[in-house]
């Protein structure tokens, strides 16, 4: 995964901090994250979600309301409208220097705002609401002591998570005049509503109300009995999760090609280039298929293994396999073998050229007596793998002809 910080103009004109979390890979689809009522997009929530959709494949931005974290601007001078307008402009910089988000994600307060905004941005596909409220004025019960004072006076200084801020009258008149219900009725995309059912803050009624007010397709994930803030790092992996899982049905496309089928042959392979980066290529041997690729530093997207890397691989693999069926058929009773190799190439020396060296350790849980490491040792440089890069061997190169 990569992790990148971001910066652009929010809707009163200031820098909005942000950071967006992508594959290594290029990315099946693009997501904007809203953070909770004056959170940060440094939450424990919208980190690991962003980060656990990144690692399926769907990058995300997640940024700083104006006022909040790492965004200039007062927090006061903002509402429920301009956290709506900052997500325009965080749309409108994917758009232009990325992609369009064809997702949009809110947490509590940022539920509601991703409902809201989500008509105006017209790529997006599929909305998730975590733990949001089905009204606006919701976000009122946080400062339910405040309230008469901001309405008399103008303005009042609250305590939020512990945190003061200054919440104005202009603040309280904006959400009023929201609403979520007749944003969640005309949402023209797929719908899933998550939320936790002891959530104590907002309550799970919310989710009803707003899974009964939005047309199909839409889905409900009940996040058991995670809290609010989705604290929890598995409950926030789960969500992404399902997000993902649920979000290929309606808003991702994947811009790879399909892996290629296997050739015929027990000790065959294949490898066929993708055509996104210089060297993102997919490989294919018996039933399975993964992605290879090279390093960055090197022109890659470090997508998957590099050459090197599963030549050491197979080294590993084949030692760990041929000493388990060893000790199986001595009937030692041994703990998890693990093997680590290594590859490097060797200085030149005497006028001979270069020379590859795998640096090869041996481990077993449990440990065993000296007796038997030093035959675990023997038998591993009689591994075939040892025994193939130990020889030269013989490789036949052919043109298979033109692909259509």
């Amino acid at each position: 995964m990569r992790s990148e910080k971001l910066e652009f103009e929010g809707s009163q004109g200031e820098t909005l901090a942000a950071r967006l979390d992508r594959p290594k890979a290029p990315p099946r689809g693009y997501a904007l994250f809203a953070h909770c009522f004056s959170c940060s997009k440094d939450t424990l929530a919208a980190a690991r979600v962003a980060r656990e959709l990144a690692a399926h494949g769907i990058a995300v931005l997640r940024f700083d309301f104006t006022g909040l974290g790492q965004s200039d601007g007062e927090f006061a001078n903002t509402n429920f409208s301009s956290n709506i307008e900052d997500l325009l402009r965080a749309a409108d910089h994917l758009r232009e220097h990325y992609e369009a988000p064809s997702i949009l994600i809110g947490h509590s307060l940022g539920g509601a705002a991703v409902l809201v905004a989500a008509e105006k941005i017209p790529e997006v596909k599929a909305v998730v609401t975590i733990g949001a409220p089905a009204d606006a004025a919701h976000v009122e019960k946080q400062f339910t002591d405040d309230v008469d004072t901001i309405h008399q006076t103008g303005e009042a200084r609250v305590q939020l998570a512990g945190r003061p801020f200054t919440i104005r009258k202009q603040f309280l008149d904006d959400i009023a005049g929201q609403n979520v219900l007749d944003a969640a009725k005309g949402l023209k995309a797929a719908l899933l509503v998550a939320h936790a059912p002891r959530d104590e803050i907002v309550g799970i009624d919310n989710a009803t109300r707003l899974f009964v007010a939005a047309k199909h397709p839409k889905s409900f994930l009940s996040l058991d009995d995670g809290d609010h803030l989705l604290t929890g790092a598995a409950h926030a992996a789960h969500a992404a999760k399902v997000i993902a899982a649920w979000a290929e049905r309606y808003a991702l496309n994947d811009p790879l090609p399909a892996a290629p089928a296997s050739p015929p042959g027990h000790n065959s392979a294949l490898v066929q280039e993708t055509g996104k980066g210089a060297y993102l290529s997919w490989a294919s041997t018996g039933e399975a298929r993964f992605l290879v690729d090279e390093p960055e530093e090197l022109g890659g997207f470090d997508a998957g293994p590099a050459p090197y890397q599963l030549l050491s691989t197979a080294l590993a693999a084949c030692t760990t396999i041929t000493l388990r069926m060893y000790t199986d058929r001595k009937n030692w009773a041994l703990g998890r073998i693990s093997t680590h190799v290594t590859h490097a190439r060797s200085d030149a020396e005497d006028g001979q050229p270069p020379r590859d060296v795998f640096t090869r350790a041996i481990s077993v849980e449990g440990g065993l007596s000296a007796e038997q490491s030093d035959k675990l040792v023997e038998i591993a440089n009689k591994c075939p793998v040892h025994r193939t890069l130990e020889r030269s061997s013989h490789i036949d190169t052919a043109y298979a002809g033109d692909e259509t």
